[in-house]
C-alpha cells in the first residue's frame, strides 16, 4: 500500500519536531539533550473453537526527552503533542536534571560515534496491513481449523491467532544526529489441546513470524505442526533421576543463550552480578561455542540502523570458539567498565538506556538434529522449560521440563514432570554437539545443542 501525502507530511513533521525539541532543550539550559519519538499501529485477533474471542486494533504515538546539565540528567515522555504538552514535558526534564545526583559517567555518545548503517535493511513492508480484517480474523480460524482437523485426538483449543504491527522510530540529540526507521511484523500461531484415551490432556502451540506477510507459512501449517506436538505428548511418564546427555529443542536452547546475554550484560558485568564478570579473553565454554550479536542482518528481527544511542549497529562475536570476546555495552556500562560501546543500547521513551540484543545467536554446527539424537544412546529431548531457577551470580540452574526420552538413538516416549539441573559455567563447557538448524524466530535463535553432565531428577 503506497503511502500517502499525509503519512509523508506527518514523518517530516515528527523528525522536526524531534531536532526542535533538542534545540528548545539546549536554548533553555541544558548541556546536551535527545528526543526519541514513536509512533505505531497493532493489530490481534484470537478465535477460538471458530469463534472470535479477542479483536484489538489501537494506533499510539509518543515523545521523550532525555536532557543533561553537566553530569546531572532526568527525562520525561508524554503521548500529548499539543504545545502545552511538549511544554510540560520538556520543562519537567529540565527541573529534575538540575535536582538529580551527579554521575561522572553520565552523557550520549561522541560526535564521532554516531551514525547508521545505510541502505534498506529490509525492515518494513506494507503488506502486514494489507488483509481485509476479516482475512485477518480468517488467518486465526484456519491456524485452530487445521489444528482440530488433523487428528480426532485434538479435543479442544487454547485458539488461533493473527497479529500485526508496524512501528516508526525517530531519534536526535544535541551533537547533530537525527535518525529514523520503521519496522513491520506479523504472526499467525495455534494452541491446540490433545486428549488420549483417559481423558489426560496436553497442550503445545507452534507459530510462525515474519516481517512481510508473503513470507509468513501458511496458517494450516503452523495449525499441522501444533497438533504433532500436542500429540507427540500424549502419555507422558516420569523417569527416574539419572545423569544424562540433554538435548534442547532449539525454542528451548534460546534460553540457554539468554543466560548468557545477561552474563555478558554491561550492566551486570560492572555491578558484579554476573559469574562472567572479570573474564574477558577467557575460555568460559566449549570450542563448539561461538555467539554473534549481530544488528546489520538484512531483515533481521535485531536489525536497525542504529542504535538506542544513535551509534550504528555491529557485528560482534561474544565468544569466540569458547572464549569470552566482548561483553555488550552502551555508552554508559562501556564508561563504567573502561569499553567502547558494541552499540547495543536499548530504549523506551523515558529513563537511562539498557542493552538490548540485535540479532543474537549460537553459529550452527554442521549435523543435523536427528544426527545429534542418534548419538544418544539414553538421554533427555528437552521441549518446554517450566518457571525460573536461574542465579546469574553464582550459575546455580534447576528448572523443571519435559520433553521426549531418547532411547537407543531414538525419540521413544513423552516425559514430564522432571527437573533439570546444574551450574551454567558447567553447562558452557559441556555444550558437546550444536546441530545445523539456526532459524530466526525472534532476535534471539538457536540450533539445536546438546549439553553433557546435567542431572535429570523424576522419581
Amino acid at each position: 500500500m503506497p503511502e500517502t501525502i499525509v503519512e509523508q507530511q506527518t514523518e517530516i513533521d515528527l523528525k522536526s519536531l524531534a531536532q526542535d525539541i533538542v534545540s528548545r532543550a539546549m536554548s533553555s539550559g541544558a548541556s546536551t539533550a535527545e528526543c526519541v519519538v514513536r509512533e505505531g499501529d497493532e493489530f490481534s485477533t484470537l478465535v477460538r473453537l471458530g469463534q472470535v474471542e479477542t479483536l484489538k486494533e489501537s494506533g499510539s504515538k509518543a515523545i521523550g526527552v532525555r536532557v543533561f546539565c553537566g553530569k546531572r540528567s532526568a527525562s520525561t515522555y508524554s503521548s500529548d503533542f499539543s504545545r502545552d504538552g511538549l511544554d510540560r514535558m520538556l520543562n519537567g526534564a529540565l527541573a529534575l536534571a538540575k535536582i538529580t545526583s551527579e554521575d561522572p559517567n553520565a552523557g550520549i555518545p561522541e560526535p564521532s560515534q554516531l551514525g547508521a548503517i545505510g541502505g534498506d535493511l529490509d525492515l518494513y513492508s506494507s503488506d502486514v496491513y494489507s488483509l481485509p480484517g476479516q482475512e485477518r480474523i480468517a488467518y486465526a480460524r484456519r491456524a485452530e481449523k487445521a489444528a482440530l482437523d488433523s487428528d480426532p485426538r485434538i479435543k479442544n483449543s487454547d485458539g488461533g491467532s493473527f497479529d500485526a504491527a508496524t512501528g516508526h522510530k525517530i531519534l536526535a540529540n544535541s551533537h547533530g544526529f537525527v535518525g529514523e526507521y520503521r519496522r513491520s511484523y506479523c504472526s499467525v500461531a495455534a494452541v491446540p489441546i490433545a486428549q488420549d484415551d483417559k481423558g489426560a490432556m496436553q497442550r503445545d502451540y507452534w507459530f510462525s513470524v515474519s516481517r512481510s506477510l508473503k513470507l509468513l507459512e501458511s496458517p494450516e501449517q503452523v495449525g499441522k505442526v501444533a497438533a504433532q506436538r500436542a500429540l507427540r505428548r500424549l502419555g507422558a511418564r516420569k523417569v527416574k533421576t539419572q545423569q544424562v546427555p540433554v538435548i534442547f529443542d532449539p525454542l528451548v536452547a534460546t534460553s540457554i543463550l539468554e543466560h548468557i546475554f545477561e552474563g555478558v550484560n554491561g550492566d551486570s558485568v560492572y555491578r558484579g552480578a554476573s559469574f562472567l564478570a572479570g573474564k574477558l579473553g577467557q575460555t568460559i565454554a566449549s570450542t563448539n561455542v561461538t555467539v554473534i550479536d549481530d544488528g546489520t542482518m538484512r531483515g533481521g528481527f535485531g536489525t536497525s540502523p542504529f542504535d538506542g544511542e544513535g551509534v550504528p549497529t555491529r557485528r560482534t562475536v561474544v565468544i569466540d570458539k569458547g572464549v569470552l570476546s566482548s561483553y555488550l555495552l552502551n555508552t554508559y556500562t562501556a564508561k563504567k567498565l573502561g569499553l567502547q560501546t558494541t552499540a547495543n543500547a536499548s530504549r523506551g521513551l523515558a529513563g537511562t538506556p539498557g542493552i538490548g540484543p540485535g540479532n543474537y545467536f549460537l553459529q550452527p554446527g554442521t549435523k543435523t538434529p536427528q544426527q545429534l539424537i542418534a548419538e544418544v544412546k539414553d538421554g533427555l529431548y528437552v521441549t518446554e522449560f517450566l518457571g525460573m531457577g536461574v542465579n546469574l551470580v553464582t550459575g546455580d540452574y534447576s528448572r523443571g521440563a519435559s520433553g521426549l526420552w531418547i532411547s537407543g538413538g531414538e525419540l521413544t516416549y513423552p516425559v514430564e514432570e522432571i527437573t533439570v539441573a546444574g551450574n551454567l559455567k558447567d553447562m558452557f563447557m559441556n555444550i558437546s554437539d550444536v546441530a545445523n538448524d539456526l532459524e530466526f524466530r525472534s532476535s534471539v535463535a538457536s540450533p539445536t545443542i546438546r549439553i553433557d553432565g546435567l542431572t535429570m531428577g523424576g522419581e
